[in-house]
């Protein structure tokens, strides 16, 4: 796709394209489908997880793309029931992928309660000196968790996948990610189409720009310098929203877009977030 970016991790100069297509509540049945559209409309980072429960369909569509398997970058997470058990874990989402290796792997939540990030984290240490994997981070951590992920392991995240969108700005963690060479990486970037996207300071940048709202915050995350997975099933949704390297907003407009946070979640709090 030309303009599309790609930013580097922290790990061996591995580098992560900047705009990938999520899977999150895409059915089994459907994924293989919705993946094969997006790596035709020019896709190359596909996010999925364990407990998404697509992962099957998700390594069909890259195997049966023709792409070389080092243009797609693959990225699946470590689900909360399996912290004590991370390896494992890991070898059965590579075989429900199929693939020989897996991009980028994450610990999908933190899970303070049962107390085993470490655990996971120094196992996932262990799949990425292996060469296993092309590099290891993690998904809605806190400043706490990633503190203390850090003082504990050897390997710091090359990238926390955390929610994040307008109204959900995540100032904070975006500035601790920056100050320790960890990326941001934004799910749920547009809101899931609970009111967002109709706000009426978006609709005025639509007309300025000539774009959808959707395009218009997704090239404000680009801008901010997030990695961002927003989701669809619709092939016109997912080609649009691709559609977003040749227009670039003006500081106003990225101070407009700014001054809509709310700090209010739509996803669970990671503090809380208990489920296994």
């Amino acid at each position: 796709m030309e303009g599309m970016n790609s930013l580097m991790l922290n790990t061996d100069g591995v580098q992560i394209p900047q705009l990938g297509f999520g899977v999150w509540q895409v059915p089994a049945d459907g994924a293989e489908q919705a993946v094969s559209t997006a790596l035709e409309a020019g896709y190359r980072h596909i996010d999925t997880a364990a407990a998404y429960g697509n992962e099957e369909g998700v390594g069909r569509a890259v195997r049966a793309s023709g792409l070389p398997r080092e243009k797609v970058f693959v990225t699946t997470k470590l689900w909360n029931g399996d912290h004590g058990r991370a390896a494992e874990a890991f070898d059965e989402s590579l075989s429900r992928l199929g693939l020989d290796y897996i991009d980028l792997f994450l610990i999908h939540w933190p899970v303070p309660q049962q107390d085993k990030y470490v655990q996971a984290w120094k196992a996932m240490e262990k799949i990425y000196r292996d060469g296993r994997v092309k590099a290891i981070g993690t998904s809605n951590f806190t400043v706490q968790s990633l503190t203390r992920l850090m003082e504990e392991g050897e390997i710091a995240p090359s990238i926390n996948q955390i929610e994040l969108h307008p109204y959900l700005q995540q100032r904070e963690m975006r500035a601790f990610h920056e100050a320790n060479g960890i990326l941001t990486e934004a799910w749920s970037p547009l809101g899931q189409g609970k009111g967002l996207l109709s706000d009426p300071a978006l609709a005025v940048l639509s007309d300025k720009y000539g774009k959808t709202p959707a395009q218009i915050v997704l090239r404000w995350h680009l801008q901010l310098g997030n990695v961002v997975i927003p989701k669809s099933v619709t092939p016109s949704r997912i080609a649009e929203n691709i559609d977003v390297f040749g227009f670039i907003l003006d500081a106003e407009d990225m101070a407009a877009i700014g001054a809509l946070n709310r700090g209010e979640r739509i996803g669970p709090d990671p503090d809380t977030f208990n489920m296994t």
